[in-house]
């Protein structure tokens, strides 16, 4: 069963021996984004076995060792997120987009007696977090968060009877306090936003050796940089006038009664830094057929984390009631991403190339490896390994060379497949990529490259199934990149 991708943090007011981060986390930072230099998406990013430009030295670095003269290459790219999210039959429709500077790259060849040695240094913004979520329609079941958030809390902050929704039952004869109640019984309207944004950066430092005739060997180091940020609003309000002036959620105090509207905030701000790295080889036969392969070793994330939350109610009565939450101090971990083992072949047909990689990730490699204590990061271990499976992802392009003119033409494909256990197919990730190049006296290139991706997911504001989100989603990815040899 597909788990939960969009889970309000319940536990915002726990004492500090409990966490809230799992399996989400982790996965938001292991599965690799697309962003990647122009050429190499326009072709579906099936790149392994040619890595002939700065991008190779994410791909795989001993394609590198294939330029043969020095390159400097600048690049920039729009991200556009849309989705229809399906809320109890109630559709709606959000957008979002982001553009940044994505690419600066430097490849140097050093002169050699026979064969090539080949350096290149740059950054590149290898993944974008730009999301965006929102749904509104009529919950007629007999749940709420608010209920959710009811209960024996024991140490933590009762949130819920702080807002005047719930008040806590205490035995009549010794006033022990047994649990908190609400009359809060369901059949709310229910709506909610949800905004992501940020990115995962690369500066990477990458050589290449032709250590025998067509056979290159190489590697690249990676530091990671970056920044995530999640700002979400739930709403539940009381559409229907279920619990009107004759009801009392707390008894005794009259300001409670005829409650309108509950809200919560939460905001996760991550600052990300890390590092991993990559080697690969790569042999090409007389300029017409390549094959490649490369393993990228796992990323070592280090977070540190500030979570903020607030929330507050209101009532017909015209009291409003709003928290004092309390500073939270960051916290500080480290999350593990899995090996990625990608092979790749390409052949140069007269004026046409076609390429294809596959790329295998074992995504019960993820964990959390710094900053909890053993029992916690054992368990999100094993919670890993019930819920992930091992991925194979799918990549396949061409280019081709327009007769008598500097121009080249590319298109690709992209199928990656969900790292969930026995997701349907609809949970995959597919993307359509086009693109050009045009080459102006073998000094300067100007490319550009459009990607088109789709899939569906889902998510759950609380429980399981009682407040489910369904999405469509469509990705627009516009890239330009120029580059100039010397």
């Amino acid at each position: 069963m597909r788990q939960l991708n969009f889970l309000f943090i319940l536990l915002a007011f726990s004492i500090k021996s409990l966490y809230t981060q799992n399996f989400n986390d982790a996965l938001l930072l292991s599965e690799p984004g697309i962003n990647t230099g122009v050429r190499a998406l326009s072709m579906g990013n099936s790149f392994t076995s040619l890595s002939n430009d700065f991008s190779g030295v994410l791909f795989n670095p001993a394609g590198i060792g294939l330029i043969k003269s020095a390159e400097l290459s600048l690049g920039m790219g729009f991200n556009s997120f849309g989705n229809t999210t399906t809320f109890f039959n109630n559709e709606t429709n959000a957008n979002k987009g982001s553009v940044n500077f994505n690419q600066f790259g430097l490849i140097f060849p050093l002169p050699t007696i026979q064969g090539s040695w080949v350096f290149g240094i740059g950054y590149n913004l290898v993944k974008d977090f730009n999301r965006t979520m929102e749904f509104d329609g009529f919950n007629p079941g007999n749940n709420s968060m608010i209920q959710n958030l009811t209960g024996d809390y024991n140490e933590q902050v009762p949130i819920t009877n702080d807002l005047g929704l719930a008040y806590e039952i205490r035995n009549p004869s010794t006033n022990e306090y047994i649990r908190d109640t609400t009359l809060i019984d369901g059949l709310l309207n229910q709506s909610g936003k949800i905004k992501r944004e940020g990115n995962i950066n690369k500066w990477s430092f990458a050589s290449s050796i032709e250590i025998a005739k067509g056979f290159f060997t190489g590697a690249t180091f990676n530091i990671l940089s970056g920044n995530y940020k999640s700002d979400r609003d739930y709403w539940e309000d009381d559409t229907r006038n279920i619990y009107d002036s004759n009801v009392e959620l707390v008894p005794g105090d009259r300001t409670t009664r005829d409650f309108q509207t509950f809200y919560l905030n939460d905001v996760i701000d991550w600052k990300l830094s890390g590092w991993d790295a990559l080697i690969g080889v790569l042999y090409n036969w007389k300029d017409k057929y390549r094959l490649g392969a490369s393993v990228k070793f796992p990323s070592y994330f280090n977070v540190k984390e500030d979570y903020l939350v607030d929330a507050s109610s209101s009532f017909g009565t015209g009291s409003e009631y709003s928290l004092n939450p309390p500073i939270n101090d960051p916290i500080e971990y480290e999350i593990k991403t899995p090996f990625e083992y990608t092979l790749g072949a390409s052949a140069n047909i007269k004026m046409l190339t076609v390429s294809g990689d596959i790329k295998i990730t074992d995504y019960t490699q993820m964990e959390f490896t710094e900053g909890f204590d053993f029992e916690y990061r054992n368990a999100r271990k094993k919670e890993i390994e019930d819920l992930f499976t091992t991925t194979i992802n799918y990549y396949a392009g061409a280019e081709m060379k327009i007769p008598a003119l500097p121009v080249f033409a590319r298109a690709g494909f992209m199928y990656l497949n969900s790292p969930y256990m026995d997701d349907p197919t609809n949970f995959d990730k597919k993307y359509l990529t086009i693109g050009t190049g045009i080459l102006f006296e073998d000094a300067f290139t100007i490319e550009f490259a459009y990607v088109y991706g789709w899939w569906s997911d889902y998510g759950d504001n609380y429980g399981a199934d009682v407040s489910r989100t369904f999405q469509d989603i469509q990705v627009n990815n516009l890239f330009l990149n120029l580059t100039t040899r010397f």
